[in-house]
């Protein structure tokens, strides 16, 4: 086995390079025998006269007798040097725990440590060479001192010359002879070979072979031995410790008994006195909780009779918290008990009955408040009865109860309108109930006032009806909300305890350490006093014997006085507002998620009623529209019916607080009938007027009148009838319409009413704006259009029977036409202001209409200038140029214009009829100008020349002599051909 490097001497180097170290004095080389490290932990002994050391010596019989130390541990001191795993010895005792690499570990170099280099060390050679050349010469001169050195070095080399003559493979960590190479290595096969002839050469090569291994084994174990004395004062140093370990025994068994004794002196002055208090009184704790088991017994037996007390007064909170109570009490406290081995079945079996009790009285409950006068009263029937009731119900978990006062809503809700139908048919005598006995063909027997005084008088009851409804639903959520806000409180209660239970219990703890170390043993001889804390946890601990957790069976005096008379207490406290508090106790076990869904459910229910109320008058309405009564109401009734409808429908939604669509989407089935109605009404009277129309000008009444003057007033709606003393006004010849005059026809006028009549129902109506707008758009299309036929298709011949379509025909309807078309704007502003911003593209149908009654009204001046060219073309042509002057052709042209004039001034207003005779003169002009130049006439001042000028001239005189005409420029040079 290899040397350890560390043991053997630093060789001198001759080099003037090498660096030199101070030689230590061979005595100093080995380490002085060290005892073994204390490993045993200071405790007081008890003896104050002791010397200190011997307390720190010794090892703790308290402490240390159940744990495992270094002196359980036995070393066999051949096994630890001669350990076969190593690869080399160990240099000293230490390696044998911490391993080979304790030795031959290479330190990291430090990031805090520059690198040193040879150039570090020059200034000191520099002044060291000197000394070095003196101590050289020296030497050779002296003597050497430390022979034992060389010698020790000499028998070193000798050693490491003998192992080198061993072969390397032997000395190779992973030597094994099982590997077959190893093997052949170790021992070659040609040594045992038995060819013939060589027996005896093969006999003495393997002799030869085992004296070599013997060499090798010699040589080891020589090594082997020298490493050994080398390690001799090791062993020493391992007796030594031994018996430093006797010692520390021989003391230890001292502190021991010294210990026993004063364990023993302990007992008698401190022990025995305590412990029997402490048995006494454990002794009367246990007589104290048998007499509190045998009172909770007594409590218990009558827990029965006073259940049965407390139903008999409807107190089922107060009784389902009494049994909740005995069955807890029954599990904890009194399990195993024989004689009430029955009970716990009882109970359950009085639960289930007070279950259905107290759904049945919820149902008696719902009936009579639903089915109770609906009179304009709101308040709650017995509400502490409800509050109750509710409790006892969310105690036992039946979340389910609002479904029977649901139930009991659709059934209230049918009794009301069939009570309402048949006290109002009582009143009526004109129906025989004896030959009608159905109630709905009752109802059909009533005109309209009867049944809308029974619709207004229904709504009334309904409105009622959910208001007392949503008072109950919501005291019943205010329950609900209370339960839910004191389990948010329970929970933050039990976060609180659990704090300070940690608090509690880390001063336990500290209690507990203080004890484990003896503290308290050290207070018995005045060396030390409790913390305040341990001192005030102790002192409660030994004034309540009952906190004691060595007994489950342990009761306080509160707990086992459950008579009936605390529970009749609770109960009577609970009915007062103030009590509802007292009603929630801690074993409503119902979670968040629950009370929340119940909640949101009991205010569904009061959605539900709403809907119930909506559907019953749906169905009351579709009773009574069966035979198409609703259809043949006339615009006030029916605009009376909607407002009434729409009316309920708000107050339900401002009860509910939601929409309910059926009753909603009944009235808009209905309005769209009306709507259609309406429409077909107007329309069709709107076309016998148009087939019955003569197109002369009507005479307008004041009632007219005064709806015109009150749309200028920027309102569009039907004025009231006046006083019949203000009726006697004469009719107007013309329609004022902010300042403008408008002949008109009586089409016309009630056309406009009808307009009106249409804009009113909008605002009477608003659901039916977008129909009424279509409808409206509709019936204009249709006067343009119809118009257009009977005039210029000239319809009004085989219709009406007119001979001819005169020019005042074509300029009354061009000015009717006209009047609608300044109303369209107004119109749209009205209908635009009750639109959806989103419904503002239905506002496009007026624009198109605007643009038909445009062209409609330039097709009408057009054919006016149409039949003036047809008859200058029919005059002009037969025109020739003599005496005399003015001639007939002239002088008939000029009279058919002062007609035209004369059909057509007092219709229309001066700036058109200006435009009209401009285009006309125009037509003329150009016609004049066609036969001149058929003539061969021109503006040369000839005879014929002057015979035209002066047919122009009396044409221009009389045309300007026609009123409004007489600035009217005429440009009467361009009938000439001009010159080129």
């Amino acid at each position: 086995m290899a040397s350890s490097h560390s043991s053997s001497p630093v060789p001198q180097s001759n080099s003037s390079d090498a660096f030199f170290k101070k030689e230590m004095d061979a005595t100093k080389r080995f380490r002085p025998v060290q005892s073994l490290p204390d490993v045993c932990p200071k405790e007081p002994t008890g003896n104050v006269a002791c010397d200190p050391s011997n307390l720190c010596d010794s090892p703790s019989l308290v402490v240390d007798q159940q744990r495992w130390t270094i002196y359980h541990s036995k070393v066999n001191l051949p096994a630890a040097l001669n350990d076969p795993r190593l690869a080399k010895r160990e240099s000293d005792f230490f390696t044998k725990t911490w391993g080979v690499d304790f030795v031959d570990t290479e330190v990291t170099p430090s990031f805090y440590l520059p690198q040193i280099t040879k150039e570090h060390f020059a200034l000191y050679l520099q002044e060291i060479a000197p000394r070095e050349r003196v101590h050289e010469r020296c030497k050779n001169i002296c003597t050497p001192k430390d022979t034992f050195d060389r010698t020790l070095l000499h028998t070193h080399d000798k050693s490491r010359t003998d192992l080198e003559q061993v072969p390397k493979i032997f000395m190779k960590p992973d030597f094994a002879l099982e590997d077959s190479l190893t093997f052949n290595t170790v021992l070659p096969w040609s040594h045992f070979s038995t060819a013939g002839g060589k027996g005896n050469r093969d006999a003495a090569s393997s002799k030869l072979l085992q004296e070599k291994l013997s060499h090798y084994l010699d040589i080891v174990e020589v090594n082997i031995a020298h490493q050994i004395s080398l390690r001799s004062e090791a062993f020493f140093h391992a007796m030594t410790s031994q018996h430093e370990l006797q010692d520390y025994l021989r003391k230890t068994s001292q502190a021991v008994k010294l210990l026993r004794e004063k364990i023993s002196k302990i007992d008698k002055v401190m022990c025995e006195g305590s412990l029997r208090v402490l048995r006494l009184s454990l002794t009367r704790n246990n007589c104290i909780k048998a007499y509190n088991k045998l009172k909770l017994m007594a409590t218990v037996h009558q827990t029965q009779p006073t259940v049965q007390l407390l139903l008999s007064t409807s107190e089922f909170v107060g009784a389902l918290d009494l049994i909740a109570t005995t069955q807890e009490v029954l599990q904890q406290e009194l399990q195993g008990i024989h004689s009430f081995r029955h009970l716990g079945s009882q109970l359950c079996e009085l639960e289930k009955l007070i279950d259905k009790m107290m759904i049945a009285e919820f149902s008696t409950y719902a009936r009579n408040d639903l089915n109770r006068p609906l009179e304009d009263d709101c308040q709650i029937l017995e509400e502490e009865r409800l509050i109750s009731l509710v409790f006892g119900l969310l105690k036992q978990r039946k979340l389910n109860f609002y479904e029977i006062y649901g139930d009991e809503m659709i059934n209230t809700a049918k009794n009301i309108i069939k009570q309402c139908v048949v006290n109002t048919v009582s009143q009526i005598e004109e129906i025989d109930t004896e030959v009608v006995v159905k109630l709905a063909d009752q109802m059909r027997m009533m005109n309209f006032p009867q049944w809308f005084d029974l619709l207004k008088n229904i709504f009334s009851k309904f409105t009622i009806f959910l208001k007392r409804i949503k008072a109950t639903l919501n005291t019943i959520r205010s329950v609900v909300f209370l339960v839910l806000d004191k389990n948010q409180k329970n929970r933050d209660l039990e976060d609180t305890l659990q704090k300070n239970s940690a608090k509690e219990s880390s001063v336990d703890t500290e209690v507990a350490y203080l004890t484990h170390e003896g503290m308290f043993i050290s207070d018995a001889f005045g060396e030390g006093e409790l913390p305040a804390g341990a001192a005030d946890t102790t002192s409660q601990r030994n004034t309540s014997p009952n906190s004691e957790p060595c007994s489950s069976d342990s009761v306080s005096e509160p707990e086992c006085t459950t008579d009936s008379s605390s529970s009749k207490e609770q109960t009577s406290s609970s009915v007062t507002p103030g009590g509802v508090e007292m009603m929630i106790g801690d074993d409503m076990k119902l979670t968040d998620l629950e009370l929340v869904r119940l909640a949101n459910n009991i205010q569904e229910l009061l959605y539900n009623a709403s809907d119930i109320c909506h559907d019953r008058s749906v169905k009351f309405l579709m009773a009574r529209a069966k035979d198409g009564f609703l259809e043949k109401l006339n615009s006030n009734e029916f605009v009376t019916l909607s407002r009434l409808m729409e009316g309920f429908i708000l107050d339900t939604e401002q009860i509910c607080g939601r929409k309910s669509m059926s009753l909603r989407g009944a009235l808009q089935s209905q309005a769209n009938r009306f709507v259609n109605r309406f429409h077909e009404e107007r329309k069709t009277k709107l076309s016998l007027l148009l087939d019955n129309e003569r197109w002369k000008q009507a005479e307008v009444p004041a009632e007219f009148q005064d709806l015109v003057d009150s749309v200028s007033d920027g309102r569009i709606s039907l004025p009231e009838k006046k006083p019949a003393a203000t009726e006697e006004r004469k009719p107007a010849e013309f329609l004022i319409v902010e300042g403008q005059k408008y002949a008109t026809v009586g089409t016309v006028l009630l056309l406009i009413r009808i307009i009106l009549e249409y804009c009113q129902c909008v605002d009477n109506i608003p659901s039916i704006t977008t129909d009424m707008l279509t409808r409206l758009s509709d019936l204009l299309k249709y006067f343009n259009s119809r118009s257009c036929q009977l005039v210029l298709g000239a319809g009004a011949l085989q219709v009406v029977g007119l001979k001819t379509i005169t020019t005042k025909n074509l300029a009354l309807s061009s000015r009717c036409l006209q009047l609608i078309v300044h109303y369209i704007p107004i119109i749209r502003a009205h209908f635009e202001a009750r639109l959806q911003p989103k419904q503002f593209s239905m506002l496009r149908h007026f624009d198109h209409i605007t643009k038909d009654y445009h062209d409609h009204i330039a097709e009408i001046s057009a054919k006016l200038v149409a039949i003036m060219d047809s008859l200058f073309d029919k005059l002009l042509s037969k025109y020739e140029v003599k005496a005399p002057v003015p001639s007939a052709c002239f002088r008939n042209i000029c009279k058919q214009m002062a007609k035209m004039h004369e059909a057509i001034y007092d219709l229309l207003p001066e700036e058109q009829t200006q435009m009209l005779f401009l285009r006309i003169n125009a037509s003329y002009k150009l016609h004049l100008k066609r036969q001149l130049a058929h003539l061969n006439v021109v503006n040369d001042g000839g005879p014929l020349n002057g015979l035209v000028t002066s047919d122009v001239a009396f044409y221009t005189g009389n045309l300007q002599a026609l009123k409004g005409l007489n600035n009217l420029d005429l440009n009467m040079a361009e009938i000439w051909e001009q010159k080129r």
